[in-house]
């Protein structure tokens, strides 16, 4: 059992109470996803009619290049508590993903197309956990729930902001796809500028011992079961939810046209951008085991709307619901890996959350895909309500007070 209860936090956790290094690293965040979000809502139709790939092939570059940022995220978190020097770290993975961005602009060839994505997402896997383990480090406890649901909403506005400006530029340009290319090379720059000269990181303790690969036994063994326990969570709950492709399909399956197939992204992340740092708020005020409770419950209506709407409208509703989940547990989820962490393990306990939480995203897509193919779209989101209630049921015997 894991004793949660939290403890009463007097400051009341608002926008202005915020450290500025919060809002520096959300609008860095906001800026590489705007970027980012702009190639790849345009990705795979450039690779097929521009550069003549088959689907089988963007499938390949798409699942390359997320195996690349899971394996990294592992190991850059933990590099960033050797070393006691998380910015320079954030700093290369964000440089890293702005310089793969001219690469898509100019690639003539897939094999341009694939280095430069795989780049992008090591970029993208080195700098999430010591970034994530940055705001930890730079926030005051009472208001960790605040800095990450701020920081998650910027990002998602990022997500949805994106493929906006992407589709207005096509339009504005006339379906040119490499002047957006190009253009989208802009937010990146803006985001490592931004990282560079306004997020100051705290004093480190630097271990004597330098760095040794791989990540050894006794290190893992230093994690409390608390921690243990939200990232099993997060891995029952990502298996529930696998990827929101198939809330595109279902649309699809609905009756949406394929002209409108990216406004599925988009609904659900201004949901998902308007609900993050309000919820992130309230954890601060409430206990977070509540909150994620209830992120649970509205997942599992999110499935079940899923599996059962008659049309596109409920569908809708469906998304919605999608969206204030992801708003509900997501950057709460961050706050409580930064609760249970120490200081100096904080960013080895990010690289093993987000590591875990890749992997298990690869088996819920698969299982996701398995059951859509023999069984219907029903049965996945049924399958994602079951998995949901799973992971309900773990939460409340995991999280109940040691004395009860």
């Amino acid at each position: 059992m894991v004793d949660t209860r939290k403890r009463r936090r007097s400051p009341v956790s608002n926008l202005q109470g915020l450290p500025a290094g919060v809002w520096a690293l959300g609008f860095v965040s906001m800026f590489m996803d705007i970027s980012s979000e702009m190639i790849h809502s345009l990705l795979p139709v450039f690779l097929v009619s521009v550069l003549g790939a088959s689907v089988e092939t963007v499938g390949l570059v798409e699942g390359l290049g997320e195996a690349t940022a899971s394996i990294s995220k592992l190991f850059s978190g933990w590099l960033s508590d050797r070393l006691g020097a998380r910015k320079a770290l954030t700093i290369f993975g964000y440089g890293l993903g702005a310089l793969s961005k001219p690469f898509f602009a100019m690639a003539a060839s897939l094999s341009l197309v694939l280095g430069a994505r795989i780049s992008d997402r090591l970029g993208k896997g080195i700098r999430g956990a010591p970034r994530d383990a940055l705001v930890g480090d730079i926030t005051p406890p009472p208001l960790r729930g605040a800095a990450y649901g701020l920081r998650q909403s910027l990002d998602t506005v990022g997500a949805f902001a994106g493929p906006l400006i992407a589709i207005a530029l096509m339009a504005l340009f006339h379906d040119n796809f490499r002047t957006v290319l190009w253009l989208a090379i802009v937010p990146g720059l803006v985001s490592v500028l931004i990282l560079a000269v306004f997020v100051r990181e705290p004093a480190q303790h630097k271990p004597a011992e330098k760095p040794r690969f791989p990540i050894r036994w006794s290190e893992l063994s230093r994690f409390n079961i608390a921690f243990w326990s939200v990232v099993g969570l997060s891995a029952i709950l990502t298996l529930a939810r696998f990827s929101e492709a198939f809330l595109i399909l279902r649309a699809q399956v609905a009756g949406l046209s394929l002209a409108f197939m990216p406004m599925v992204l988009v609904v659900m992340n201004i949901v998902y951008a308007l609900a993050a740092y309000p919820m992130g708020m309230l954890s601060d005020r409430m206990d977070r085991r509540a909150i994620l409770g209830l992120g649970f419950v509205v997942l599992i209506a999110a499935d079940i709307v899923l599996a059962t709407a008659p049309n596109l409208i409920v569908v809708t509703l469906g998304v919605v619901l999608w969206g204030l989940h992801m708003g509900m547990t997501q950057g709460l989820l961050a706050a409580l890996v930064a609760d249970a962490a120490k200081s100096e393990l904080r960013g080895t306990a990010f690289g093993l959350f987000n590591f875990v939480s890749g992997i298990a995203t690869l088996f819920a897509s698969l299982i996701a895909g398995y059951l859509w193919q023999t069984m219907g779209p029903n049965a996945t989101f049924l399958a994602g309500a079951g998995f949901t209630i799973a992971g309900l049921i773990a939460a409340i015997f995991l999280f109940r007070p040691a004395d009860a």
